[in-house]
């Protein structure tokens, strides 16, 4: 098939540290080109595929302190889609909905990925406009708020089985892998290390728009002797460190709508504990692959459990059972394929089934 894949350019794809939309979509386009089809990546210039890259931004705008409106770039990355859309079977966007309007008239089938979270008020009337254009989730929780929407899938994030090997676990520490905001609770993370004595190595992202947040909340709990924060950190460094880990602390705090961390985790053999929030019960096999939480005692008691005997191995085989790149391009192609096959983009003749 002749496939684009339209990224946000807020990062590269892939991205060179946090990024956790872009990756999904690198590790898509790579797969899809390794089964051997046309795929075109719609992305910033210093992306690196084996896909043809039609390049949208000199560079990842997060990165660019030229940018002052990353709206216009990706108003010119829909435009340039437009002009190349008669030459794709299929058009997949991964950046939200500026391309709704034209979705509606385009000359191919389109498909947009929703990577963020659905139960902003603003989102409600934006889903009853454009109810007609086909969406695909990636959990079946983020579809919650609004499930009259017109979803033909849910896919599951996958990685590739070589990018993370399984790890020994045996560096005496506990892992946060994330951003520093709110909903990410890096608080309850702390807490959990305090209770049980443990030592927390943070790998976290500090955005400007959190410097407020995190000069009044973050910045105290990382003069804890007990915790350590070392950066944000990007994909080279993820197998040590979470491969090292005794557990992977995910203890977020809103309707998380996948959670890639938590797979990478997985595929270093590292359970994750977390808090029942979005996606986490659909990705998390209670006690093979990790152990959903309620409360502080819960998660040290699950730490307790970690250290006494934990399967890493087991941990593993389920990652490559569930989540694996070759799993999600499949998933993707059967909902392109059905796109194709309608060749009636814009109307409603995909509504429903669940991948």
């Amino acid at each position: 098939m002749r496939i684009a894949q339209v990224a946000p350019l807020n990062e590269a794809v892939p991205p060179m540290a946090y990024g956790g939309t872009e990756r999904v979509v690198s590790t898509l386009t790579e797969e899809l080109v390794a089964l051997g089809h046309d795929v075109t990546l719609f992305a910033s210039a210093d992306s690196v595929t084996g896909a043809r890259l039609v390049a949208c931004c000199p560079r990842a705008l997060r990165l660019d302190p030229g940018c002052h409106d990353r709206t216009v770039h990706h108003v010119l990355e829909m435009q340039a889609v437009i002009e190349d859309a008669t030459g794709f079977d299929v058009i997949h966007f991964h950046c939200d909905y500026l391309h709704y309007p034209w979705a509606r008239t385009s000359p191919v089938p389109v498909l947009t990925t929703l990577h963020g979270r659905q139960d902003l008020p603003d989102l409600q009337p934006l889903y009853r406009e454009f109810d007609d254009l086909p969406l695909a989730s990636i959990s079946d929780a983020q579809r919650r708020p609004i499930p009259w929407a017109n979803w033909i899938g849910t896919v599951h994030h996958g990685l590739p089985p070589t990018l993370l090997p399984v790890g020994r676990g045996d560096g005496g520490y506990l892992a946060f892998l994330g951003r520093f905001s709110a909903e990410k609770r890096f608080d309850r993370a702390v807490e959990i290390a305090r209770r049980i004595g443990i030592p927390l190595k943070a790998a976290a992202k500090a955005d400007a728009h959190d410097r407020d947040y995190i000069e009044a909340v973050i910045r105290p709990l990382l003069a804890d002797p007990l915790v350590e924060w070392v950066g944000e950190i990007g994909e080279a460094d993820k197998a040590a460190f979470l491969g090292g880990a005794i557990a992977h602390l995910f203890p977020v705090d809103w309707p998380e709508p996948f959670g890639l961390v938590m797979i990478e985790a997985m595929a270093c053999g590292t359970p994750t504990i977390a808090w029942p929030c979005g996606s986490v019960p659909e990705v998390i096999d209670e006690e093979l692959t990790g152990f959903v939480v309620a409360t502080i005692d819960d998660a040290a008691a699950a730490v307790a459990r970690i250290v006494a005997g934990f399967d890493r191995a087991a941990c593993r085989a389920t990652f490559e059972r569930r989540f694996t790149a070759r799993r999600m391009a499949g998933d993707y192609l059967r909902l392109y394929r059905r796109l194709a096959a309608a060749r009636q983009p814009g109307l409603r003749p995909l509504a429903g089934g669940i991948v």
